[in-house]
């Protein structure tokens, strides 16, 4: 009797829990979110807590450190032969194969389609610093090279008066008066300051295409396009950045230097020079390369 009285109880058991709502799990996109800030905010604990280890003690050269904004000069060094190992044994390569296997034709399409691709963070960034002209452009831009252009292959809208141009969260930050802080070399990612590390990763959670890859579970789209942009980038200022490593003394202060000075530009926007000049820049113009898409995650070590 206790027996069929206990089978009787863990029936009605098992029945109610069969019955009851099964509570949803927790998402797990924004858990992945967070440990992809947590990795960035540790990556930037690591950097600033070898700071004080690779600050020269030498009271001359620590100077010099900081009058060309560089504190973490000793191991920026060796993040940039990093960065400049990668390039040698992977970017380069396949650029050059890039370059070889393509026509210029198919090329310049594949170029426009990354750059079509952007329009939506520039045009956010746009607005966020208030220049409305320069956001109205960007959307005739996307809307007329997104349709007559065949999803931005052919980039009508230049021909059309509505002429190309780059913004991202690290000029915001600067139109905004934020300072851009210490120089900081970046693996992989190559030349950066404080200000544009953050630009990066709020470009990356703003970007339309990147939240739809995370929410559809498409891990592949996000690491593809940023490999082929920085290919492409790499492709198209081949000679430009092979002529600056060959003719420059020092590569890595010159790389500093041109980063600064184009950085500076860009929240400019071209115009001239209206703010005081930073102290320790030397003089340079910049090369002439093809860098539409401005501080975008896919600049790799090619930027060094």
């Amino acid at each position: 009797m206790l027996i069929k009285d206990a089978e009787a109880k863990n029936t009605e058991t098992i029945g109610r829990t069969a019955n009851r709502p099964v509570p949803r799990s927790v998402p797990r996109r924004p858990v992945r979110a967070l440990v992809r800030v947590g990795a960035v905010l540790a990556l930037s604990a690591i950097l600033w807590g070898c700071a004080a280890g690779s600050a020269s003690m030498d009271p001359e050269t620590r100077a010099e450190q900081i009058e060309t904004n560089d504190p973490l000069e000793p191991l920026n060094r060796v993040i940039f032969q990093v960065n400049r190992g990668l390039d040698t044994w992977f970017l380069r390569p396949a650029a050059t194969f890039y370059k070889a296997m393509l026509p210029p034709p198919v090329q310049t399409a594949f170029s426009n389609f990354l750059d079509n691709l952007s329009s939506p963070v520039v045009l956010l960034n746009d607005i966020l610093q208030g220049d409305s002209d320069r956001a109205a452009d960007t959307f005739a831009r996307f809307a007329i090279n997104t349709t007559i252009g065949i999803g931005g292959l052919f980039d009508m809208a230049t021909d059309m008066g509505y002429p190309d141009h780059s913004e991202d969260f690290g000029q915001t930050l600067g139109v905004w008066g934020m300072d851009e802080g210490p120089f900081i070399m970046l693996p992989i990612f190559g030349p950066s300051n404080p200000r544009d590390t953050v630009g990066l990763v709020a470009d990356y959670f703003t970007d339309p295409i990147t939240n739809w890859a995370i929410n559809t579970d498409r891990r592949w789209v996000n690491p593809t396009r940023s490999g082929s942009e920085s290919v492409d980038f790499r492709a198209r200022n081949m000679e430009e950045i092979d002529d600056t490593e060959r003719t420059s003394i020092d590569y890595y202060a010159t790389v500093r230097s041109l980063y600064r000075q184009h950085r500076r530009d860009q929240i400019r926007n071209g115009e001239p020079n209206s703010m005081p000049t930073i102290s320790g820049m030397p003089a340079m113009d910049m090369p002439d390369m093809e860098d539409p898409d401005g501080m975008s995650t896919s600049a790799s070590a090619t930027r060094n």
